[in-house]
Formats: structure tokens, sequence, C-alpha cells
């Protein structure tokens, strides 16, 4: 098989442009729905790598529609089921086949519902300095890694422009955003999807550490599941066979290029140095790996 060719940009003219995010590009379907292409850009610490990762949109889209089928009983998702080959231009095909979904235009929530199933990351730091996660306290003497002994806990935070960092909020910031009956659904739904979709990875060879979902409102204020589910860029994902409490375990997402990165020296502003082939070649097979473990049945 050859190797993908990247797409790092898209170049749609046969719908209105709306918005070019860190990884997906966005465009207009009438008043209604919105086509999202899901690119090869990568972004660590807040900025757009100069590399792209040949194929993993591709590989984002099909984990993103495997979840949005299996958590569908829990909530419903903002996708339309409309091909996007249908909606462009012939000779744009190729920007979207495999890459993209039609979906109904929401009104996002303005927080990020983050739900953590171990001690890890921003959320060990927080433990270490104050023994607590975004003010929900813990036991003592929990190590890095450890699965949280009381299940898995909503840790919001707020969503940060382009450029700017995402800031943990408390449940109390997150009801005075949304009110106490719409943040108490949110909690409940989040932690829901995570701990269904945590424990079939599991059995799967996959921990879910932490990941990150994304909630929209209807005209009727019913609540829906969108933006991207439980991939490598929105999740922590580690193998099974290598966990150890007490130290961070190999992952399949996006940590290997931000352990480069932090091996550089790179003030984490934009512009971000480019990626080696052999970076670039691990981070491609670890996506991909991701992918074939989760989703039964797959075959490139």
């Amino acid at each position: 098989m050859n190797a993908p060719t990247a797409l790092f940009e898209t170049s749609i003219t046969s719908l209105p442009f709306v918005h070019r995010g860190k990884v997906r590009d966005i465009y207009a379907v009438g008043d209604d729905k919105l086509l999202i292409v899901q690119t090869d850009r990568l972004s660590a610490f807040d900025v757009i790598l100069p590399t792209a990762v040949p194929g993993k949109g591709k590989i984002l889209t099909a984990l993103s529609q495997f979840w949005f089928d299996k958590l569908a009983h829990i909530l419903p998702n903002h996708l339309t089921g409309i091909a996007p080959e249908s909606i462009v231009a012939d000779n744009e095909r190729s920007q979207v086949e495999g890459r993209a979904f039609v979906i109904r235009r929401l009104k996002p929530l303005p927080i990020e519902a983050i739900v953590r199933g171990y001690v890890v990351g921003s959320g060990w730091k927080d433990y270490q300095q104050t023994g607590a996660i975004c003010g929900i306290p813990l036991p003592v003497g929990l190590q890095l890694a450890d699965k949280l002994p009381g299940g898995a806990i909503f840790t919001p935070s707020t969503k940060a422009a382009a450029g700017a960092h995402d800031e943990n909020i408390s449940v109390v910031e997150v009801e005075k955003l949304l009110g106490k009956e719409l943040t108490a659904k949110v909690s409940a739904k989040a932690i829901q999807l995570y701990t269904e979709a945590a424990d079939y990875a599991l059995r799967r060879g996959i921990i879910i550490a932490d990941t990150k979902f994304e909630f929209g409102l209807d005209e009727q204020d019913e609540l829906y599941l969108i933006d991207e589910v439980l991939t490598p860029d929105s999740s922590r994902f580690w193998p099974a066979n290598y966990y150890q409490p007490g130290q961070n375990p190999p992952s399949f997402d996006k940590q290997f290029v931000r352990d480069w990165l932090e091996t550089q020296d790179w003030n984490k502003q934009a512009p971000a140095p480019a990626l080696p082939e052999a970076v670039l070649q691990q981070t491609m097979e670890k996506y991909r790996e991701a992918l074939r473990l989760l989703v039964e049945n797959f075959t490139e």
C-alpha cells in the first residue's frame, strides 16, 4: 500500500467557508447544516504544527463514527447521515472522502466536558498541590496514573479562543453558565458516555484515561453529542498491557509528539518545529493501532 498523502488544508469553493480550526475545516451547507472536514493537521500546546500526519483525519473520522454509533442510545448526536461527497463539486470529493461529516447546525455549549478516570496530566498536578482535582477532593496517597477509586469524575474547562489555553473551572462556575439542571445533565451524560466507552475499550486492550466531550443544543433545547468523540486527539489512550500505577504509560495519542517537542528548544509559540520523519511515522502508527484495536473487524 502506498503511503497516503497528507491533507493540510482544504480548498473547497462549492460551499461557503465558515471557519478553520486547529484540525477541522468547516463549511456551510444551507442554513441548518455544516460540513466538517477532518484534515491531517496536528496541534500540540495549542499550536498547529507545520507537519501534517498523513491519513490522521480519516482515522479520527472513522473512530468518531464508530463511537457516535455505539453510544447513540445514551445521547443523540449531530450527524445527519448525508454523504459529504454528495454536496461538494466533483473535483472536490477527494478532499472529503472518508474524512468528513455533514452535521446539524446546533448551538455549542461554552464548556468542554472533560471526564477523568485516572490521575494524570493536569489532574495529577492539581492533586499533588491540593489533594483534589478541579475542587473534587480525592483520597490521600494516590499515585500517578492511579485509577480514581470512586469512579470517573466530571472536570469541565473553558473553551479558549484560538491560541489561548483552556482553563479548568468548577461545577459551580459551569452552573452559572448553563444553569443547574443542564449542568447536572451534561455531567451525568458525560460520565455515562466515558464509562461505557472505557469499559469497552479495556476489553479491546486500551485504557481511556480521560477524554473531552462537547455538547450542543437544538432549538428545543434538546442536548446532543457533537464535535469528535473518543479519538487520540481528544483522549488519553494507554495500552492496557503496559499500564502500571506510578508512571506514565506509553500512549496511543499525541502525547508522543508532545514529549518530543518538550526536548526541543521551543517556547511553545507559533511557529512550531517540524516533526522529523521518525516521529511522524511512529505517530501515524499509534493512531492506526488505536483504530485497529477499537473498531472490530477493521481492515485498512
